[in-house]
């Protein structure tokens, strides 16, 4: 007990000969245990609080570093000119020439390596956790609230909502890392300073390349055949009739499966190789497309305005197609009203047996609104008016149906409308299809022309065939459920 007296004693002094180590080693004191006890809870059980995470690993961790630092500092830098004899060499002689000296010296040795693996315990879980926390979901879509909302809140409602970020965004080994945490400062720094732009831009120039990250899991070498695709729409009349539209879409490309590249995916079969030349940041307009074959020819398709619009270089700025040229916003999908609107029947989060729901909930969401508070208040308020106005007798035989269809507008709104940072429905394009915007129309529309007069086709076919448009309970459907 006396030795240990002993050791804690001489540490002390240690201390007391520096301000700068005194005010480290009260800052180590007090943030030690409330930091080991955190990272041992959140390494056993996890903590969900992506800012109570935050607090741990970008407060605490830091402040906890900090003073260890101030502690070194003081200990070897700052105890004053009477203290500079003890860096000497002929000092450190002494003491381990003397025997008395040498006893104390190693003590101090003792509790130096004894704090020094405290140390190194708490700054490897720190560093483990802390690097987990920085790669998870959470701290990506949750910290940055306002300026990540739009992304997060489209990310949770997508196909890809259980692959986390770092796996599309950052890729593997040392180099992505250093890119992503060099880009993620420059983003903080923004979002503190509120420079970032608002709306976010769509970072297409910026991602890791699809072949990289999308055929980590798909993998469309091998896609072939067909895909039944039916597509549930509500008119906007007293019944909200629902109609479908059946397409068989030709998914295929090539690969083991296949006798020759066809479908969709034929434009990154192993057999072709595209490459184009936009005229814009978006790649909305492309007046250049260039068509390698497997037997080693090429042909080079051109808009009439291609030499204007791009200029004589036509070598400057291509750019070999892949799946982001088409599925440009795989993730954070912003659904347009209509679309949106027709999930939520769907869903039966807006009740069909309501007379013109349908047509009343466009014209809701489609007022522009400051803020999603401003628009629950006003989505309801316009509802709740005009159902008092035009079916009070419907609600009041139905007394819960409209408050739920209420609820289910205002999700359909807040779900894809973020006015705090500028998106509205169609702010952001889509290039997959061809229903709200260019999409396949950015190339195949026959306007494309080689030297030989040959077009990218137009076609409906080439992509996809029509089973029915728009009909209700279309009799194919019907055919092939055996009815």
């Amino acid at each position: 007990m006396k030795r240990l007296t002993d050791l804690v004693s001489a540490f002390a002094k240690g201390i007391a000969h520096s301000r700068i180590s005194l005010i480290g080693a009260m800052i180590v004191t007090v943030v030690c245990p409330f930091l080991l006890g955190a990272l041992i809870y959140d390494a056993v059980w996890h903590i969900d609080n992506t800012y109570f995470s935050f607090a741990i690993y970008m407060i605490l961790g830091p402040t906890f570093i900090t003073g260890l630092i101030m502690v070194f500092l003081g200990l070897f830098f700052f105890k004053g000119k009477e203290e500079v004899r003890l860096f000497t060499l002929e000092y450190l002689q002494g003491y381990f020439t003397d025997p008395s000296k040498f006893n104390r010296l190693r003590k101090l040795v003792f509790v130096a390596v004894f704090l020094t693996c405290v140390n190194l315990f708490i700054f490897g879980l720190l560093g483990y956790s802390g690097y987990h926390y920085m790669e998870s979901t959470g701290f990506c879509g949750q910290f940055c609230h306002t300026v990540m909302d739009p992304e997060y809140t489209a990310y949770q409602n997508s196909p890809h909502s259980r692959v986390s970020c770092v796996e599309c965004h950052i890729g593997p080994g040392a180099g992505w890392f250093v890119k992503s945490k060099i880009s993620g400062a420059r983003q903080l720094a923004a979002v503190t300073l509120e420079s970032y732009p608002r709306p976010i831009e769509t970072p297409v120039h910026g991602l890791r390349p699809a072949r990289d990250t999308c055929e980590q899991c798909h993998r469309p070498q091998i896609f072939h055949g067909g895909k039944l695709v039916v597509k549930d729409k509500f008119l906007p009349d007293e019944q909200n009739t629902h109609v479908q539209t059946v397409l068989l879409m030709k998914i295929g490309s090539a690969g083991d499966r296949t006798v020759s590249p066809h479908g969709i995916h034929w434009h990154v079969a192993p057999e072709n190789r595209i490459v184009y030349r936009a005229a814009d940041w978006e790649r909305e307009k492309i007046p250049l497309v260039t068509l390698a074959k497997s037997d080693g020819t090429e042909v080079v398709y051109r808009t009439e305005d291609a030499e204007e619009v791009l200029g004589q270089d036509t070598e400057q700025g291509l750019r070999e197609m892949d799946c982001i040229d088409c599925h440009n916003r795989p993730t954070h999908i912003y659904l347009p009203p209509d679309r949106a609107i027709d999930n939520k029947i769907l869903s039966g989060d807006i009740p069909l047996d309501i007379p013109f729901i349908k047509k009343k909930a466009m014209e809701v969401v489609k007022v522009e609104y400051a803020s999603h508070e401003e628009a629950r208040e006003g989505i309801a308020e316009r509802l709740n008016e005009w159902y008092r106005q035009n079916h009070a007798e419907f609600l009041s035989a139905n007394p819960n149906l409209l408050p739920k269809a209420i609820e289910g507008i205002q999700a359909a709104y807040t779900e894809n409308v973020f006015p705090k940072m500028n998106i509205q429905w169609g702010t952001y394009t889509s290039h997959l299809g061809h229903e709200n915007d260019l999409g396949c129309f950015r190339c195949h529309d026959e306007m494309h022309e080689s030297e030989s007069g040959e077009t990218i086709s137009m076609d409906c076919n080439t992509c996809h065939t029509i089973l029915a448009e728009e009909e209700t309970s279309p009799e194919i459907l019907h055919l092939l459920q055996g009815e």
